[in-house]
């Protein structure tokens, strides 16, 4: 399944994709796709349904994020050794972990805002996945029993707040419109091969990243056992797993967003983003 959110900011509707790619109103059946309903309980009772007798959304409808108000949105960084390596760091021996704040979160092609003080906003295209149930202390083999489904994360990053302003990352990873999530939820039924999945970022229609899940350091189960080694984690938090190279950061010399800049995201079976940098 695809499940989506739909509508004007704060007035989103849940939905979901039919076979024939028609978005279909899933207000009858939850309110909301938060983590009151993100469970394998309600993705049952959704598998059930009849799609084509749902109400019709006109497919031009605004998508907004594919989540509402998760509990925690985590990150997970340096986690292709491609690039560690452009940004100048060692090759991670255990997850390096940090926190987006929950605000950060935005629709899949809303704007993106640059701050007044902001002079290095960077993009980095990431695989998240989406915590199905409550999850404490388990073991790698568990994690598949845990993990509800999949999306698409642009981790923006200002750098300067990230790396030069001390202290840790979560200042340069959590501005307001700093987490653009979905355009879907894709349930994990839907993806066979999660490690093998080519992922995409292009500024203004010039290429600037390109990988695959296969080179992840740390793969998805691994990642969702050692977290919930070190806190417990609830349905519809969000994990992101971290970015291949060709960040603006890693480049010689680097390269920064500007206002009027676009960004196309797209992961393999998960959709694209597309967005734009615009002014405070």
């Amino acid at each position: 399944m695809k499940l989506l959110r739909v509508g004007i900011k704060g007035n989103e509707k849940p939905a979901i994709l039919d076979k024939n790619g028609k978005i279909r109103e899933l207000s009858s059946q939850i309110n909301d796709l938060n983590p009151d309903n993100l469970n394998f309980e309600t993705l049952l009772k959704l598998k059930n349904l009849d799609l084509e007798k749902l109400p019709e959304i006109n497919n031009s409808t605004r998508i907004g994020p594919c989540i509402n108000k998760p509990g925690k949105f985590v990150a997970i960084g340096l986690n292709y050794s491609d690039h560690a390596k452009e940004t100048g760091a060692k090759i991670p021996t255990e997850p390096i972990v940090f926190m987006k704040a929950t605000s950060s979160i935005n629709g899949p092609n809303d704007n993106i805002v640059q701050a007044k003080d902001s002079k290095k906003l960077d993009w980095e295209v990431e695989l998240a996945f989406v915590v199905g149930k409550e999850t404490k202390n388990i073991s790698e083999t568990e994690s598949p029993n845990h993990i509800l489904g999949y999306c698409i994360v642009n981790d923006i990053s200002e750098r300067e707040w990230q790396i030069e302003k001390m202290g840790q990352w979560v200042k340069g990873k959590s501005g307001d419109t700093f987490g653009p999530i979905g355009p879907y939820l894709v349930t994990k039924d839907e993806i066979s091969d999660i490690n093998n999945l080519n992922l995409t970022l292009k500024v203004n229609d010039k290429k600037m990243q390109s990988g695959n899940t296969k080179n992840m350091i740390f793969n998805t189960n691994f990642l969702l056992s050692y977290l919930s080694k070190f806190m417990s984690l609830q349905p519809g938090d969000i994990v992101t797993t971290g970015t291949p190279a060709g960040v603006g950061m890693g480049m010689k010399p680097p390269v920064f967003l500007k206002v009027g800049d676009k960004m196309r995201l797209s992961i393999e079976k998960l959709g694209e983003q597309n967005s734009k940098v615009v002014s405070e």
